[in-house]
């Protein structure tokens, strides 16, 4: 004779997790799992863009800036802009790992602005000031997505 547990077991449809499958793979496999998961690549969509369009925010301001000022100024622009883009990376490195446990935004990232500044007072062909704005070049890009945002969200109304 089967149990009352073996019964219900059976009338469960095959996709629902069972009791023993961890809490992460319930949520994936329930109708809400696919809402999760398209919020999910909506998020790794925008990272990616933000990336992109902070590299091409450089790859405009380095050669301006080579051709108005000089190689050294843009040397210290580009130094700056890449530890903008890893200062990013760390961000949305940290920002991930708030889904699975972390309770609050690591702090690795906040090293990177104040190693740009020791870095530029002791390397005297690195320049302080070009250095903190190419490090700021990411600011740009994430004002550019946010109005894109924006405006798609308002046009699909």
């Amino acid at each position: 004779m089967t149990s009352p547990k073996e019964v219900a077991l059976a009338e469960l449809p095959s996709s629902a997790p069972s009791v023993e499958e961890p809490v992460s793979a319930a949520i994936l496999t329930t109708g809400t799992g696919s809402e999760k998961s398209n919020g999910m690549d909506d998020y790794a969509q925008l990272k990616r863009r933000m990336l992109q369009a902070t590299l091409i925010a450089t790859a405009t301001a380095v050669p301006i800036t080579a051709l108005v000022f000089d190689l050294s100024t843009a040397a210290s622009l580009l130094v700056g802009a890449l530890a903008g883009l890893l200062y990013l990376r760390l961000l949305s490195r940290s920002v991930d790992k708030l889904g699975n446990g972390a309770k609050s935004v690591g702090k690795v990232q906040l090293l990177v602005p104040v190693v740009l500044v020791v870095a530029s007072a002791r390397i005297h062909q690195l320049d302080l000031l070009p250095a903190l704005i190419g490090f700021l070049l990411y600011k740009p890009a994430l004002l550019i997505q946010g109005l894109l945002e924006a405006r798609s969200s308002s046009s699909g109304r």
